[in-house]
């Protein structure tokens, strides 16, 4: 990439509201600290071989944290080359918080609760074989995709994404994460008062201090794919934090439908109509 179109690449800010990235920073002459950086923190690291969480100063006590999957080296080299390749023929749009974004799914107005198919042709042909391969791992079984969110992260925008749950109307149980380009760190994250609820407090928990909360540092190795369900889907906010975006990083996200949109729940024959779609992999690049 020439200098020239690595000026253009993270010349062009999409933040709205309270968001922010380096880019409008710059013009306002001020930074703004990201996502939860100003709280009292418990930190813990994740251990997938012991599949819980770990004191970072290596004290005790650590926890079970059930709820995630690592499934490192899921994509060859050759694969992230060419799946890389594929999304940069396509548009990127500028997203809030310095990221760039590639949407094939459906229009969703989630405050609205409507959904509907618009110019949606369905995933892409290259995720084809990757949703097959995700088959393998049996707490996968059966998942099926009915949107891709592709997201462009750069140090030279500042990119992060605050930490947030993702809908629970429309997306279903399993959310998953192919990590591309690059290492990076999924920062888990729960007020403390919850994670007494949960059993998860020490020593250092004081449930009286609104700002403390518990963090869990969740690594992301390149080429590597991350499944969140259970309580790390549902209970803990998810974030990737500037820090943690030290060259650019490239992610699909694939989320599948909620119970109110498959056979039995009020909008089945809705979701039949997505997934038909979503699954003939017909989008191909712009």
């Amino acid at each position: 990439m020439s200098s020239t179109e690595t000026d253009d690449y993270v010349s062009k800010c999409g933040c709205k509201g309270i968001r922010s990235c380096l880019l409008c920073e710059r013009l306002k002459e001020e930074y703004i600290l990201n996502g939860s950086e100003e709280k009292v923190k418990l930190q813990f690291c994740y251990d997938p071989l012991l599949k819980s969480a770990v004191r970072k100063d290596g004290k005790p006590p650590s926890f079970p944290f059930p709820g995630v999957l690592l499934w490192e080296d899921f994509l060859s080299k050759q694969e992230e080359e060419e799946l890389v390749h594929e999304m940069d023929k396509n548009i990127w749009s500028p997203s809030q918080s310095g990221r760039k974004k590639q949407d094939f799914g459906p229009k969703v107005n989630f405050k609205k609760r409507k959904v509907r198919l618009g110019s949606f042709q369905g995933l892409p042909a290259l995720s084809r074989p990757l949703v097959e391969r995700m088959a393998q791992q049996p707490i996968l079984e059966g998942f099926q995709p009915v949107e891709q969110c592709n997201l462009d992260y750069h140090p030279g925008r500042g990119s992060s994404i605050d930490p947030h749950l993702d809908d629970s109307w429309l997306w279903g149980e399993r959310l998953v994460t192919v990590n591309m380009l690059s290492d990076s760190v999924l920062t888990m994250s729960l007020p403390a008062a919850q994670a007494l609820e949960l059993g998860l407090g020490s020593e250092d928990t004081n449930p009286g201090e609104d700002d403390q909360e518990v963090q869990v540092a969740v690594r992301l190795p390149r080429r590597s794919l991350l499944v969140l369900y259970g309580e790390a889907r549902h209970k803990w906010k998810h974030a990737i934090h500037r820090r943690d975006v030290p060259a650019r990083r490239l992610c699909s996200t694939y989320r599948e439908l909620s119970s109110e949109f498959l056979p039995g729940g009020p909008q089945a024959e809705v979701g039949l109509r997505l997934l038909d779609v979503a699954l003939s992999f017909s989008h191909t690049a712009s």
